[in-house]
């Protein structure tokens, strides 16, 4: 074959360009997939979801990202298909989920010590035997840090393809997802019986959710570990994490985010920021270059390696507007530039932009407000 490229027969599929292409890299030699072949959900034909969702550090709360993916998950199985969740948490915090989508199914609930930290090869498992029992059609997650290092191995242990970072549910088997760090979107057909996606939050709105969990069934699903949990944590054990502690709103979700990069010269100079960020009540990210340079800690990085957001209000001081840092804030309703170069990229996008010196601008900015 000339392309070299061979896929499993159940492979998902991309369309690009108005062609059909191989997507996912899974599987062993054959023959490239055939359109001909397509595989149904169920003998059934209803369909079912599962949601895997992420709950904040420490607590049993779910993060707004995993109900943008639960709003994901129901446009992909339509009215009539069922959506439940999956909430690992730690020991004896059950009882005290909160945020939890309306209207679903059910909610899983697996309470352990080792899930007050986000181990990906604690968790998968469990997901594989859910889906076993309840024979899910689709398993959702956010194309969160944690999300993005579960759903591959979910997707090894199901044996099928992962769709990455949909932006768009077209129908129950057929995706949208950014390609070229944003610049082009592909049509991905997934024909494996099991769909396996991760999800842009930023793309769905978020689910209705509650703390009254009244209406909902909730499965504790915790004698369930007792079969792989043990292995598991003699593979992959904690050892310990590095947290930066800050009272301002958490990047991801923030509605205004002050974002600096290389233009700062020195980790010094970048805690400029801090002052606007406090006055607009906003989160501070970076780009890859400032992270690098050691301005910042990584977790503050904004970009298609780091964390994709869309505020209502982003604010680029400083940094040029790499194509890798576009494809994470794009989006944002509202984009405003401050940059000494009339030609930085980050222009091309902005709404408003200030052509000046950031050691001069800033300041003056942060007096006015």
């Amino acid at each position: 074959m000339a392309s070299g490229i061979y896929v499993r027969a159940s492979a998902a599929c991309a369309r690009y360009a108005g062609s059909a292409v191989p997507y996912g890299a899974a599987g062993t030699k054959g023959a490239l997939i055939s359109y001909a072949t397509r595989f149904s959900t169920s003998a059934s034909g209803s369909l079912r979801a599962l949601v895997l969702a992420d709950v904040e550090p420490g607590t049993a709360r779910l993060t707004s990202a995993s109900l943008s993916a639960v709003t994901a998950a129901r446009q992909a199985i339509g009215a009539d298909g069922t959506v439940a969740v999956l909430a690992c948490v730690p020991a004896k915090a059950g009882s005290e989920l909160k945020n939890v989508p309306k209207n679903l199914s059910k909610c899983f609930v697996a309470e352990h010590a080792l899930f007050s930290h986000a181990i990906p090869e604690h968790r998968a498992p469990l997901v594989v035997q859910l889906q076993e029992t309840h024979k899910f059609s689709h398993v959702f997650s956010p194309a969160s840090t944690f999300g993005k290092a579960l759903m591959p191995r979910v997707a090894a242990l199901l044996d099928v393809s992962q769709v990455s970072d949909i932006v768009k549910v077209e129908s129950a088997s057929c995706f949208v997802r950014p390609i070229y760090a944003g610049n082009a979107l592909a049509t991905v057909e997934a024909s494996d019986a099991v769909k396996v996606c991760t999800v842009r939050a930023t793309a769905f709105e978020p689910a209705t959710a509650s703390d009254d969990l009244s209406g909902v069934q909730v499965e504790n699903t915790s004698h369930l570990l007792e079969s792989f949990l043990g292995n598991a944590a003699a593979l992959s054990t904690f050892e310990s994490e590095d947290k930066v502690q800050s009272a301002r709103p958490e990047l991801g979700s923030a509605k205004v985010v002050v974002s600096g990069g290389r233009g700062f010269k020195n980790g010094e100079n970048f805690k400029m920021l801090e002052g606007l960020a406090d006055k607009l009540g906003a989160a501070v990210g970076a780009t890859r270059a400032a992270v690098d340079a050691g301005y910042c800690s990584n977790d503050m990085q904004v970009g298609q390696t780091g964390k994709i957001i869309a505020p209502e209000l982003y604010i680029g001081v400083g940094l040029s507007g790499a194509i890798q840092h576009l494809a994470g804030m794009k989006d944002s309703k509202y984009i405003v530039a401050i940059n000494k170069d009339p030609e930085a990229p980050i222009f091309q996008v902005a709404d408003y932009g200030l052509v000046g010196d950031l050691f001069e601008v800033l300041p003056e900015l942060e007096s006015k407000l």
